[in-house]
């Protein structure tokens, strides 16, 4: 353990950044090839989204429509029950005593008739929420349907694009994951939060045109002869990018 930490100790200034730069072009070509795959990944999770809540639509609306068919399923018994109330009430008739009785009864039938009447009033409503709940499922269930087919199409080209790309992304991986050793965790710390604070992923970038390779702010001439010693790391002290000499000068 203590030979591991004086090998990285030992390691100069000029092997670090070279390091960087290498593990930098390592992951750039990730990032490229994350960038072949595009939007899909997000569109097909958007995708699977949609179908579920789509699917959950058409299980309420289903339900729903389960229940105003009991709805007038009970109203049909109901209807029934009073038709037979009803026809109680008249043989009751036959045989009162008094008219007060008769009237009573008679009150208990119109009672009875004003139910069935309301009973068909609701069970007609009732069929009218069926026919348009029917409607709304079969129009959602041709959405569903729709996504469906699309989410199949994504998910099949992203695979083609996956098959393509995992090889040599895996390999990347497995290349970036040894460059990492090289550095120290002070470096592995600022690399890592320098990548996933830029837009483009580059934490280190050359110095081109007298200009920082981020950001594109001009470096002063006395930092750029720093960078090009090498004996120190240099951030743009605009964007905070670790700096490294470009092509030409190196060449």
């Amino acid at each position: 353990m203590a030979t591991k930490a004086k090998a990285k100790s030992s390691t100069t200034v000029a092997e670090r950044l070279e390091a960087l730069a290498n593990l930098q072009q390592i992951d750039s070509e990730i990032d490229r090839l994350m960038t072949i795959r595009g939007e899909l990944p997000l569109e097909v999770e958007d995708l699977e989204a949609d179908i579920e809540g789509l699917e959950k639509r058409v299980e309420k609306l289903t339900g729903e429509l389960k229940d105003i068919e009991t709805d007038i399923s009970d109203r049909k018994n109901e209807q029934k029950d009073a038709q037979t109330a009803i026809l109680q009430y008249k043989e009751k008739q036959n045989n009162v005593r008094n008219n007060r009785e008769f009237e009573s009864l008679s009150k208990e039938i119109e009672y009875q008739e004003l139910e069935i009447q309301l009973h068909e009033k609701r069970a007609k409503e009732a069929k009218a929420q069926i026919v348009h709940k029917k409607e709304v499922i079969d129009d959602v269930q041709e959405k569903l349907t729709g996504r469906k087919a699309d989410l199949k199409a994504k998910k099949a080209e992203l695979e083609n694009i996956i098959a393509e790309t995992e090889k040599d992304e895996e390999k990347l991986n497995k290349k970036s994951e040894k460059a990492m050793k090289h550095l120290d965790d002070h470096l592995k710390t600022a690399y890592k939060r320098l990548r996933s604070s830029a837009k483009n992923g580059l934490a280190v970038v050359p110095v081109d045109r007298d200009s920082c390779g981020g950001c594109f702010n001009r470096i002063p001439p006395q930092r750029q002869l720093d960078i090009v010693q090498k004996k120190k790391i240099i951030i743009c002290e605009h964007c905070g990018r670790i700096l490294i000499p470009g092509e030409e000068v190196e060449a």
